[in-house]
This record gives structure tokens, C-alpha cells and sequence, in this order.
């Protein structure tokens, strides 16, 4: 029999826990019910992800720089690529991702770049600035599957009319890792966003 402290600190914990899985169930629900976009936007943003040592983009990074380039191409319109460097990355993630949309053959006037931003809230809030004065009622943002829901919601914090395009995610251990870091990042959101506690 455990004693009455130790019962409480178990229950406690297995409420953490559920709770826990059911933010991660929440983020897959949500990414799985985001409105496929219809060629209906006037701009697209790319969100930055890693740059691997030799100067490669990761293989979330390819993949949404993949999508981006297939939205282009089905709808043109301005691209804006985000992402500073980090400190285990060789160069801004904005820059990578720059060269390779203009390889896939983008016109590089038609690719903005923004390279001092370090979180999904910056990344936004500096493409604001990049798309002022353009006729851009509607944005579209492109990022992995995971985190394109929350993204969306900074997106409209920013004034932005935004639809989202998903890019794959790594399977196995990356999708548990990234879905419950993300579960937890929607939590940080709801205590900035409602109890304006900046974390």
C-alpha cells in the first residue's frame, strides 16, 4: 500500500500525463482539419528549419521549400523565405533556403528574404514588413504539417489573412518528438496570448 503522499504524487503524475497526451492528440487533430488552400493568396512565407553542418538544408527545411515551390508554380506570387542562424547552422537559414528556391527556378526578384528572425512569431512579423505596401490580402504560410495550425494562429495575431500549405514530417521517433515539443509550444502560446506572460 503507498502511503498518502506518494498515492497523491502518482495520481498527479498520471493526470500530467493524460493531459500531455491528449495536447499532442490536439495538435494532430488540428493539423489534420487545416483548409487546403485554393490558389486564392497574394504571397507565400516559407518558415526557416534547420541547415545541417555542410550547408544542406535539413530534410523538413527541403520539404517545405519543396511545397513552396509547387505553390509557386501552380499560383505564382511573392515568396518570402525566414530564418536567422542558428548556432550550430553555417549560414541563415533565409539564405539556404534563397539560393535553393531560386535553383528550382523562381526568379530571385520574386524571392524576399528575411535573416535576423529567430522564432515562428518573428519570422511572421518580419515578412509583414517585407510585404508592405504589396497588394497582399491573402498570405499563404508554408511549414510542416505539425506546425502549420499554430503557425496560422500567429499569422492572424499579425493581421495577416492567412491559409497554410503542410510539408511532410518525419516519421518514428521525429513525429513523436516533434508533435509533443509542439504540443508544448501551444501552451507557451495560450500564456502569451491570454495571460500576456512572455516566456
Amino acid at each position: 500500500m503507498h502511503h498518502p503522499v506518494v498515492r497523491f504524487f502518482l495520481i498527479l503524475l498520471a493526470a500530467a500525463l493524460l493531459i500531455y497526451l491528449g495536447l499532442i492528440g490536439m495538435v494532430c487533430w488540428k493539423e489534420a482539419h487545416v483548409e487546403a488552400p485554393r490558389n486564392n493568396y497574394d504571397a507565400i512565407i516559407v518558415l526557416g528549419a534547420q541547415v545541417k553542418p555542410d550547408g544542406e538544408p535539413s530534410l523538413q527545411l527541403q520539404w517545405r521549400l519543396d511545397a513552396a515551390a509547387e505553390a509557386y508554380r501552380s499560383h505564382p506570387a511573392v515568396i518570402v523565405v525566414c530564418g536567422a542562424k542558428g548556432s550550430d547552422e553555417p549560414d541563415a537559414e533565409a539564405h539556404v533556403m534563397q539560393h535553393i528556391l531560386i535553383e528550382k527556378g523562381i526568379p530571385a526578384e520574386d524571392v524576399l528574404m528575411d535573416d535576423t528572425s529567430f522564432n515562428t512569431r518573428q519570422n511572421l512579423l518580419h515578412a509583414s514588413a517585407l510585404l508592405e505596401g504589396r497588394q497582399t490580402e491573402t498570405v499563404l504560410v508554408v511549414t510542416s504539417d505539425y506546425h502549420l495550425p499554430r503557425a496560422l494562429r500567429l499569422a492572424q495575431d499579425e493581421g495577416f489573412h492567412a491559409v497554410g500549405l503542410g510539408s511532410p514530417t518525419l516519421g518514428g521517433w521525429w513525429w513523436l518528438k516533434n508533435h509533443a515539443r509542439e504540443s508544448l509550444a501551444w501552451v507557451k502560446y495560450w500564456l502569451e496570448h491570454y495571460l500576456q506572460i512572455r516566456l
